[in-house]
């Protein structure tokens, strides 16, 4: 099972070719059961640190139940993002903070793992300028947040400069393609 969050507002945009180049060969094996949720259709609720999470499982806003169903029933997390100032866009930023269910599942209530099912992680960014310093912060988040979910980030693919025009879209192409299949070759 793949889970594709797409954390772009632009359903046809750098983002999206960047990641239908990584889908492209995990598409043609027909191996994978693929799930989209585009985080720009119903972007999620801020966390309000009600702490819910920390006496049960579970959260007050419920807009991010399917994302944790399909999330617990994966085995492949691929999430592709444009950087906005240094960093993802509120959708994800707003995900990633109402991942602290994971956190508190893990720390305040003893679970671990709190989700039993492991999984891989692939981050596809795309990016307007050549500042490469949002990569990193990007994938610093990530890691923070996949410690405590029983989710390996196995790879980051980047396309910089995408406001200049497609310079640069076969290298990350390429790159997502051949990510896909090693993750692919390691899973099956």
């Amino acid at each position: 099972n793949l889970l594709f969050l797409m954390a772009s507002p632009h359903p046809k945009g750098t983002t999206r070719q960047l990641a239908v180049a990584f889908l492209e060969p995990l598409r043609r094996s027909g191996r994978w059961q693929e799930h989209t949720i585009f985080l720009y259709d119903q972007p999620p609720h801020p966390c309000t640190a009600c702490g819910l999470c920390r006496e049960q499982n579970g959260c007050r806003w419920h807009d991010l139940d399917e994302f944790d169903a399909r999330l617990r029933e994966s085995d492949l997390l691929l999430i592709a993002s444009p950087i906005y100032n240094l960093s993802f866009p509120a959708p994800m930023k707003a995900l990633l903070d109402r991942c602290q269910r994971y956190f508190e599942a893990r720390f305040a209530r003893g679970e671990k793992p709190c989700i039993p099912k492991g999984r891989k992680a692939v981050l596809l960014l795309t990016r307007g300028s050549g500042d490469a310093r949002g990569d990193e912060i990007c994938r610093q988040q990530l890691s923070q947040s996949f410690s405590v979910m029983h989710t390996e980030l196995t790879g980051v693919c980047v396309w910089g400069h995408t406001d200049k025009g497609p310079d640069g879209y076969e290298e990350a192409a390429e790159k997502a393609r051949a990510m896909a299949l090693a993750i692919e070759k390691d899973l099956w």
